[in-house]
């Protein structure tokens, strides 16, 4: 038997949250995409791990209108089992997909600042294609038995539910989840933990290209706990409290308030394809550049329109 709740916070809440979400991250990441595509050159290896994170935060993004919409109506879906299996998965697909890739892109720059001579960090760009393909299969082999989840309510459109039955409660998809955080966050945390001593023990860390790695590691680790630590400490609650209600006849109602709190803060961890052009720009110089460009053509703009008004009011009187 699973459990239902009243929904009322979070009709509230998700709707405003998720299309902002989906506004910013579109128009972040398809920014990015686009330099990535027609502005970057030539591409390296790291290039090809930083495309590969904004196209997982650009395709989950595509389908927070659907969760938002379903939430507007009061926690209804009406778009059918088949597409409801398919927005579960893109989102357990690239939410999996965003920790992998910034699990890569911390490797990646440890190996680059503890072991520079490495043959790894030559590694070209159609081999980096490879690795980073084998990381889309890692992660869609975890995450693709969200299609055969049943959803015994057919208004509800959810992958987390609360059993009732302890064995129900640790599921493969709870365990997937789980694991795409916690490895991922040990692997971050012990890269930048090598890297602030390498660059302590040899007194480097003032050098203008080593402070800049150590400040893009920085930035990764920050984004990873702030984004996806609440949902996966919150779950990882769930799981427990639900071994100790178990059989409980009031199971449901005590997990209702934790629950709750899940379904907002695992509509945090989207926020992390918001956020996530703060790391191509501290990537690159050429986001940099190109973002100098825009705000100043912004600002030139905004200034002749000054000039217009003021020139009009002139005449004017």
């Amino acid at each position: 038997m699973r459990c239902s709740f009243n929904g009322t916070l979070l009709i509230n809440v998700l709707p405003p949250l998720l299309m902002t979400e989906f506004v910013l991250g579109v128009l972040g990441n398809g920014l990015a995409l686009w330099i990535f595509c027609f502005h970057l050159r030539p591409w390296k290896s790291s290039t090809v791990l930083l495309f590969n994170l904004a196209m997982a935060d650009f395709l989950l993004n595509i389908v927070l209108p659907l969760r938002a919409s379903y939430y507007y109506a009061g926690i209804n879906w009406k778009f059918g089992n088949a597409l409801c299996n398919i927005c579960l998965f893109m989102l357990a697909l690239n939410r999996s997909g965003s920790t992998f890739f910034l699990m890569a892109i911390a490797v990646d720059r440890y190996m680059r600042v503890v072991h520079p001579h490495h043959p790894i960090n030559s590694l070209s760009v159609s081999k980096a294609i490879i690795g980073a393909l084998g990381l889309w299969l890692v992660t869609a082999s975890m995450t693709v038995h969200v299609f055969t989840l049943s959803h015994v309510n057919t208004t509800y459109c959810e992958s987390f539910m609360i059993e009732t039955k302890t064995k129900g409660n640790l599921s493969w998809h709870k365990f997937a989840f789980l694991f795409s955080f916690y490895m991922p966050l040990l692997v971050i945390l012990y890269c930048t933990f090598c890297i602030v001593r390498y660059l302590k023990g040899r007194q480097l860390a003032q050098h203008a290209k080593i402070k800049k790695a150590l400040y893009f590691i920085i930035v990764v680790v920050v984004l990873f706990i702030i984004c996806f630590l609440p949902s996966n400490f919150t779950q990882l609650m769930i799981w427990i409290k639900s071994y100790k209600l178990a059989g409980s006849s009031n199971m449901c109602s005590e997990m209702e308030n934790l629950t709750i709190v899940f379904y907002i803060t695992i509509s945090l961890t989207y926020l992390n394809s918001v956020l996530d052009p703060v790391v191509y720009y501290f990537s690159s110089p050429v986001f940099k550049s190109i973002w100098k460009i825009e705000e100043h053509r912004q600002l030139k703009s905004c200034n002749f329109n000054r000039f217009k008004t003021s020139v009009s009011n002139t005449v004017l009187f």
